[in-house]
């Protein structure tokens, strides 16, 4: 489903978010605004578990922190996929069940650890021995088992971009997979701790599935020695990590990648978890922006839009490809100028994009970014004193704010100045 396309509007054929007009979404909140179909992020829930029903789907929040998306999958019947206390916080209030909370990441605090005990997190991926003791020594204190899954480093290349690869040797996340059966004896000697099974995530991004099949093989692999050596492993997490189209991307077929999980859960016999993230989330959202200027540097033409690096990281810091269109439809005919479209912010790296085939723009005119829904607004700042922008959902003709944007006087409302600076 894209909910995005040219529809008849007031003075034209102009791009709608479902049945709701852009133009009129800036019109009424503002620019630059999220705006978000709620249609899509039902579709292609549905599209996911329909392949693999028999997964328990956690939706990785840190794709996509509002708490209008997490309760959107939360009705569905998702978990959620949450990597710190503030997520966990977030997921709750949003109705997701504690049990279907899987608390991720490798640095939790002893008070996360403590408020999710206290709250029933239904698993936590341990990282490391030192983490593993922690945890421990948190449950005992309170008289309780925390139900654990060991994060397993497979030393898998993902092949995605190196900054969102997770399961080489030497990246920071996971036990390395050969200390995996010593440290899994050790924890099931551990009051504290509920032995679950093994946890894995690769990276993100994926665009075969072959990274996939190499590491469940070794989860595979080291669940069969496990129960050789007596031990109980119930429950496999398989992360998440499944690829968007950007630009020219060939993503790993959904179906067959529901096929792969499958196969996994009917081999071992075990319970299984899934956590994506991105797929679910990035192609039901755009940033809506608006044109302040046009000019002309040497051989190159910019366009200056009111959306920048603080709003959307992921071109600055992943030289991430999205995809640029106006809003109102170019009349036929019309010639497209290569354009650099970029924001205000003070830095030669703030560009959302180079070289795109746009129809001639002028001061005013409405732009969107596309497949901004996972890792756009989650990742944003107020560099620059700029306030975060406005995000919307629209279902069918109905349109709300979500998070309105950011006051000025709220911003600097942050900001203490001492008694002897007076």
């Amino acid at each position: 489903m894209d909910a995005f396309v040219y529809r008849e509007g007031n003075g034209g054929r102009v791009l709608h978010a479902e049945g709701v007009s852009l133009p009129s979404v800036a019109a009424r909140f503002g620019t630059p605004t999220y705006c978000y179909a709620n249609g899509v992020l039902v579709d292609r829930y549905r599209a996911l578990a329909q392949v693999a029903p028999n997964a328990l789907i956690c939706y990785a929040v840190k794709a996509n922190d509002a708490l209008a998306v997490i309760r959107t999958f939360a009705r569905l019947g998702a978990g959620a996929d949450i990597i710190s206390g503030g997520e966990l916080r977030g997921a709750l209030r949003a109705g997701v069940a504690p049990d279907r909370l899987v608390f991720a990441g490798p640095g939790k605090t002893r008070e996360e650890m403590d408020f999710a005990l206290a709250n029933g997190v239904g698993q936590f991926n341990v990282e490391s021995p030192a983490e593993l003791e922690a945890l421990d020594a948190a449950a005992r204190a309170v008289g309780a088992r925390a139900p654990v899954a060991l994060r397993v480093n497979p030393d898998v290349d993902a092949e995605t971009h190196d900054k969102i690869a997770t399961g080489r040797r030497g990246d920071k996340f996971g036990i390395d997979d050969i200390d995996i059966p010593e440290l899994y004896a050790r924890a099931a000697a551990l009051e504290g701790i509920e032995l679950l099974g093994l946890a894995v995530h690769i990276g993100s991004q994926l665009s075969r599935l072959a990274p996939f099949e190499a590491a469940f093989e070794r989860l595979v692999t080291l669940v069969e020695g496990l129960r050789a050596a007596g031990h109980r492993v119930t429950r496999l997490n398989l992360g998440g990590g499944l690829g968007v189209r950007y630009q020219d991307e060939t993503p790993p077929d959904v179906d067959a990648y529901g096929g792969l999980v499958e196969r996994v859960r009917q081999r071992l016999g075990v319970t299984v978890v899934i956590e994506p993230g991105r797929w679910l989330v990035a192609p039901a959202g755009v940033l809506l922006t608006r044109v302040i200027t046009v000019k002309q540097a040497g051989e190159r033409r910019w366009a200056i839009v009111d959306a920048a690096m603080n709003d959307l990281m992921r071109p600055a810091l992943y030289d991430a490809w999205h995809d640029i269109e106006p809003v109102a439809e170019p009349a036929s005919g019309v010639a497209t100028v290569e354009t650099d479209v970029a924001g205000p912010v003070c830095e030669s790296g703030d560009v959302l994009g180079r070289r795109r085939q746009l129809p001639p723009l002028t001061a005013g005119d409405l732009l969107i970014l596309r497949d901004v829904g996972a890792y756009g607004s989650v990742m944003a700042s107020t560099y620059n004193g700029r306030p975060l922008a406005a995000e919307v959902m629209v279902r069918g003709d109905a349109v709300a704010s979500i998070r309105a944007r950011q006051d000025l006087e709220a911003l600097l409302a942050r900001d203490l100045v001492p008694s002897w600076l007076a």
